[in-house]
């Protein structure tokens, strides 16, 4: 599966961004999909995540309610709407896909996606 993130971008504190992950694949459906990021000097970190059907997802504590995963499995898509952000979001954010039940932990996934840059102004 080769993935492509893109919809980063400049944002001021307290507004929005809507993050889009392509699939190349048509077994796009049948994958578990995650969100992560990474800070400059910070370790990858998990940010949410969705599955195969879109029925459950899972978040990092620092997003609940801010930020919402969601998949178009039609359109080999996955989204992540980020809402109230903060500078502290400000990272390159990273989409993977993986055969696994919603894992947390990056080397759970097997595909990734080159990143697109998150930056929140203060």
């Amino acid at each position: 599966v080769q993935l492509q993130a893109s919809g980063g971008g400049l944002v001021q504190a307290g507004g929005s961004l809507r993050l889009s992950c392509a699939a190349s694949r048509r077994t796009f459906s049948s994958y578990d999909m995650g969100w992560f990021r990474q800070a400059p000097g910070k370790e990858r970190e998990f940010v949410a995540a969705i599955r195969w059907s879109g029925g459950s997802t899972g978040y990092a504590d620092s997003v609940k309610g801010r930020f919402t995963i969601s998949r178009d499995n039609a359109k080999n898509r996955v989204y992540l709407q980020m809402n109230s952000l903060k500078p502290e979001d400000t990272a390159v954010y990273y989409c993977a896909a993986t055969n696994r039940r919603l894992p947390t932990s990056w080397d759970l996934y097997d595909y990734w996606g080159q990143g697109t840059l998150v930056t929140v102004s203060s």
